[in-house]
C-alpha cells in the first residue's frame, strides 16, 4: 500500500453481499449488529429528504427506498439486531413532531432503539426532559444540516440533561461537501468547546467526523466520553474522504469506543459493503466482535438483551 491513503485494495466494497451478512456474523459468533446510525423520518418527510437527494449531480443512488415497514424488515433481514431511529430538525417548530414519530417507532419494536432530537429553540429543555421521561436512549444532533452552534445557549438546559442522563447523543460535526452548507458550525472545535462546558456528554462523532478523522481521533483520545461511529467510512467510492492508512493503527485502541453506523436507508451501496471495507482493515475478529455488536450494547445500555 501507498503511503497516505488507505488503498482501494484493502476498502474494496466487493466481497460480501446483503444475502451474506449473516453467516458473516454467524462465523464471527455474535447474535447480530448494533447499528447507531440508522434514520428513520415520517413518510412525508422521508420522501423530501430523498427527492433532495435525487436532486444532487450527480444524483446520489438510496439503496434502502422502501416504505417503512419495508425497511424495518430489511435490517432484521440483515442481522441488525438493534438499531437507532434517528431525525434532526433543519428549522424551529420540529421537535414534538420529529420526537412523537421517532419515540413512537421504538414503542412496540424491541430492535428499535427510542430515540430523538434536540434543536437550539425556547422549550428545548422542557422537550428533551419529555423525551427522555419517555424513555429516549439515544439522542440525534445534525449541526451541519441544522445550521447552528452547539454552544447555543438555548441548548443548555438540554445538553445539561443529556450530560446527567448518560445518554448517547449521535452528532453529525463533519463539514461534508454535500451541498448543505452550514460548515462554518462544524469541525472538532465547536465539539471541544461544547465538552468544555459539558465535559460528562456521551458523544458519538459520525462519521468519525470526517473528513477530519484524525482532529476527531485525538478529541477521542482526550475524553473517554467520546465514541466514533463508523458511517459510511471505509467504503469506496470515498463518499466522504478517503480514510488515511497511518490512522488505521490508532483504531484498537479505541475499539470499545468505536460503534457500527451504516446511515441506513439513503446510503449508495449495501449494507454489505460497509462489513466489507471494516473487515478488510486486518484489525481481526476481536475488533469487528467488538464494532459490530459489544460496543453498542454497552453504548445504549443494552447488555442483557442477547449480549452472548
Amino acid at each position: 500500500m501507498s503511503g497516505a491513503m488507505m488503498s482501494g485494495a484493502m476498502m474494496s466494497n466487493a466481497g460480501l453481499t446483503d444475502e451474506e451478512i449473516p453467516a458473516f456474523l454467524e462465523n464471527l459468533g455474535i447474535p447480530g449488529i448494533v447499528d447507531a446510525h440508522v434514520h428513520f423520518l415520517p413518510d412525508r418527510l422521508q420522501e423530501a429528504v430523498w427527492r433532495w437527494f435525487d436532486g444532487l449531480s450527480p444524483a446520489w443512488p438510496v439503496t434502502y427506498r422502501a416504505a417503512e415497514t419495508d425497511r424495518l424488515a430489511t435490517l432484521a433481514r440483515l442481522g441488525v439486531r438493534h438499531h437507532t431511529a434517528l431525525a434532526y430538525a433543519h428549522r424551529p417548530g420540529m421537535l414534538r413532531y420529529l420526537n412523537d414519530y421517532t419515540l413512537g417507532l421504538a414503542d412496540p419494536r424491541d430492535a428499535v432503539i427510542p430515540s430523538f432530537t434536540i434543536f437550539p429553540e425556547p422549550g428545548a429543555g422542557p422537550e428533551t426532559a419529555r423525551c427522555l421521561r419517555a424513555g429516549g436512549r439515544c439522542a440525534k444532533v445534525h449541526l451541519q444540516v441544522g445550521g447552528f452552534d452547539a454552544t447555543d445557549p438555548l441548548l443548555d438546559e438540554a445538553w445539561g440533561l443529556l450530560q446527567e442522563a448518560g445518554v448517547p447523543v449521535v452528532i453529525h460535526v463533519g463539514a461534508v461537501a454535500d451541498g448543505s452548507g452550514n460548515e462554518q458550525w462544524c469541525g472538532p472545535e465547536p465539539v471541544r468547546r461544547l465538552l468544555a462546558r459539558f465535559p460528562g456528554l456521551r458523544l458519538v462523532i459520525a462519521h468519525m467526523g470526517a473528513p477530519d478523522y484524525e482532529a476527531f481521533l485525538t478529541v477521542a483520545d482526550e475524553h473517554p466520553g467520546v465514541w466514533l461511529d463508523t458511517a459510511m467510512v471505509f467504503t469506496l467510492p470515498p463518499y466522504l474522504g478517503l480514510f488515511p492508512e497511518h490512522l488505521v493503527q490508532r483504531l484498537p485502541g479505541l475499539s470499545e469506543r468505536i460503534v457500527f453506523g451504516s446511515d441506513f436507508p439513503t446510503i449508495p451501496y449495501p449494507l454489505a459493503a460497509q462489513l466489507a471495507g471494516l473487515s478488510a482493515l486486518g484489525l481481526g475478529d476481536d475488533w469487528l466482535r467488538e464494532v459490530l455488536w459489544h460496543s453498542g450494547m454497552r453504548l445504549f445500555g443494552l447488555t442483557g438483551q442477547a449480549d452472548q
